[in-house]
């Protein structure tokens, strides 16, 4: 066999012996950004459509600089990972989190350009991921009109204030953390991308409870909250870091409240 043929049968067989990308489900949302999204952040994992992934928001945007979504999948077992994200809006993902010591929940705030699908996306320990989510109508612009700190002028004069609170209800310890951030999506003339990216939470000697990653469609001043496993009497660190560098602290010692009836 000459040489030219040998390689020949030898690209055939790589190609041959080459995995075959795993397809992605039909969207129930017909949504026309779903294929190259889903490829864009599921990679060739397998993924499916799973009502059990509950993505709650309301039925109207009546803000669409301040629209509160929370994802619950406190069903599932096996969580890692959550993934919130707007199809159609000019920066899509809003927040990837990774559990450590957690539930898998977690709610916040974020902006909407348009109309367009809201959705969460949970990743298993096989690497599968469960998506679920659904229209919401919005006025327009969220991510495109400058922050309400930017307007006023006084977002340098509050920059770094950290809030939080962490409640301890039926075996499990809630955390509400706030910042002030103009979190500036890039999208308005004069005004570079500048946004919180990161808060880390651990517990003793280190023990993480999670970690987010957030993108500047996530609204101005925004706010988490989210359900760690600590356990009695555990301190709460929170460290965050934004885009220019800038580090966040606070620590949090959860107080014990009765569960209600």
């Amino acid at each position: 066999m000459s040489r030219v043929a040998s390689y020949s049968a030898a690209v055939v067989a790589m190609v041959v012996a080459a995995p075959a990308q795993a397809a992605l489900p039909a969207d129930p949302l017909g949504s026309p950004m779903w294929q190259r999204l889903g490829k864009s952040l599921f990679g060739d994992a397998p993924v499916r459509f799973d009502p059990r992934v509950r993505v709650i928001f309301p039925d109207i945007a009546e803000n669409q600089r301040q629209f509160p979504v929370a994802i619950d999948a406190r069903g599932i077992v096996g969580v890692k990972r959550i993934l919130l994200f707007a199809d159609l809006n000019p920066i899509p993902l809003a927040v990837d989190y990774t559990l450590g010591a957690a539930q898998p929940y977690f709610s916040t705030r974020i902006k909407l350009d348009q109309r367009t699908p809201v959705r969460g996306a949970v990743q298993l320990a096989d690497g599968s991921w469960l998506v679920s989510g659904g229209w919401i109508d919005a006025a327009g612009g969220g991510c495109s009109l400058p922050p309400i700190s930017r307007v006023k002028g006084d977002w340098a004069q509050h920059l770094g204030e950290v809030r939080g609170v962490a409640r301890r209800v039926a075996g499990a310890t809630r955390v509400r953390l706030a910042f002030r951030h103009p979190m500036d999506t890039g999208l308005i003339g004069n005004i570079p991308t500048y946004n919180l990216e990161e808060v880390v939470l651990t517990g003793a000697e280190g023990r993480r409870f999670g970690d987010l990653r957030i993108e500047a469609s996530v609204a101005e001043d925004p706010e988490f909250a989210l359900i760690v496993d600590a356990l009695p009497g555990e301190e709460i660190a929170m460290a965050g870091r934004d885009t220019n560098g800038i580090d966040y602290a606070a620590r949090l010692m959860p107080t014990t409240v009765a569960a209600p009836r």
